[in-house]
């Protein structure tokens, strides 16, 4: 019975670490704007206390800035540079000497995509990321995503 006990409480205390080591949650859609023209919209709802990094960072900079790959696709062109709708905060850390530009609580990343035909397809790549809070950052993470365009 001790053993049982025993592993319920390590199970139960590595579920807890995974859901603390996890401050930002992605949802990904797409809107049409024209005939021929998308939004693909990448949605970051970070949690209290937790920030998520800009594309574009300072010089001075430490932080990892989030970054999207978009997988190849013969059948549309991904058009312009990924924009950022959020409110972006210019933090700046007196000790160590350093600044970022990140986000709270939530940021939207916008990319158009123009297709070549009326066609169904998806979108597919990964957004790489790295969030920290005022004690500690966590390594950088990918996440792959797939967006139906129809």
């Amino acid at each position: 019975m001790k053993r049982i006990l025993a592993i319920a409480l390590i199970l139960a205390s590595s579920f807890g670490c995974k859901a603390q080591l996890n401050p930002v949650t992605w949802s990904f859609s797409s809107k049409k704007i024209s005939d021929k023209i998308y939004e693909v919209y990448l949605v970051a709802t970070i949690q209290n206390k937790w920030h998520l990094y800009s594309q574009s960072q300072p010089d001075d900079a430490i932080a990892i800035p989030t970054a999207f790959t978009f997988n190849p696709n013969p059948l549309f062109t991904v058009e312009g540079k990924v924009k950022e709708i959020g409110k972006l905060e210019k933090y700046t850390d007196k000790t160590l000497g350093v600044s970022a530009n990140q986000y709270s609580k939530t940021v939207t990343f916008v990319q158009t995509i123009k297709m070549k035909g009326n066609v169904k397809t998806s979108v597919t790549g990964n957004v790489e990321y790295q969030t920290c809070d005022d004690e500690k950052c966590l390594p950088p993470k990918t996440v792959n995503f797939r967006v139906a365009l129809n």
